[in-house]
């Protein structure tokens, strides 16, 4: 995988190329760049409770929004959402410091601790294909280093079934209702967070330390 390094330059060469046709002058461009020290990325890994809770302690991140992605604005609501006909799935937008946390460190947490990606249209007790594995990607760069991280896991057989993540472009994403945001933070004690939710923290602080942070975002 490209390291933040070389990254960082790839990123700065194709704004500047993209800047320029665009008949911008490069220290305009690189000005620009520079003030970006933030971008989102879009997840959808079955139930919104706990995948908003793990993105919430990874290093870097800002912020992180339960909401629905995939389907059209006028069904974005929960009880609609719920019959599984209206194409969006729970998800989570993630605001981030490119700076701090790369991408590929939020495709690390995502597969290895935010959910299962074997599971097809469900995860564990939830079932329906508002619980995809789903990858909102919002420019081709994020696409391809999706691609890429699906590609490498299963030429590394790192799941002991196939991946069935879809990797597919964002058209809109949707903030849930508010009762649905932070919900793990407000509710530790329910049975279905401390069953379901709850692990996948433990598992993150022991698994992956280096991109754990003790204080959630918001």
């Amino acid at each position: 995988m490209m390291n933040m390094k070389l990254r960082t330059k790839w990123i700065l060469a194709l704004l500047l190329t993209v800047g320029l046709s665009a008949g911008m002058k490069p220290l305009d461009v690189l000005a620009q760049a520079a003030d970006n020290d933030s971008a989102t990325a879009v997840f959808s890994g079955g139930c919104f409770w706990g995948v908003d809770a793990v993105f919430k302690h990874v290093k870097g991140v800002t912020k992180v929004v339960s909401g629905y992605a995939g389907g059209a604005a006028n069904t974005a609501q929960y009880e609609i959402v719920s019959t599984g006909t209206t194409g969006h799935a729970e998800s989570v937008q993630v605001t981030y410091d490119p700076s701090k946390v790369s991408y590929d460190d939020l495709l690390k947490v995502f597969f290895f601790v935010a959910h299962d990606p074997t599971e097809l249209n469900r995860q564990g007790p939830d079932s329906g294909t508002q619980y995809r594995s789903s990858i909102f990607y919002e420019n081709d760069a994020q696409k391809k280093m999706a691609d890429d991280y699906i590609a490498q896991l299963d030429q590394q057989h790192a799941f002991p079934k196939p991946i069935v993540t879809n990797v597919v472009p964002l058209t809109g994403f949707y903030p849930a209702e508010d009762y649905h945001q932070n919900y793990l933070e407000l509710h530790p004690d329910q049975p279905y967070i401390v069953y379901n939710d709850l692990p996948k923290l433990e598992r993150f602080q022991k698994d992956l330390p280096g991109l754990y942070q003790q204080q959630a975002a918001n």
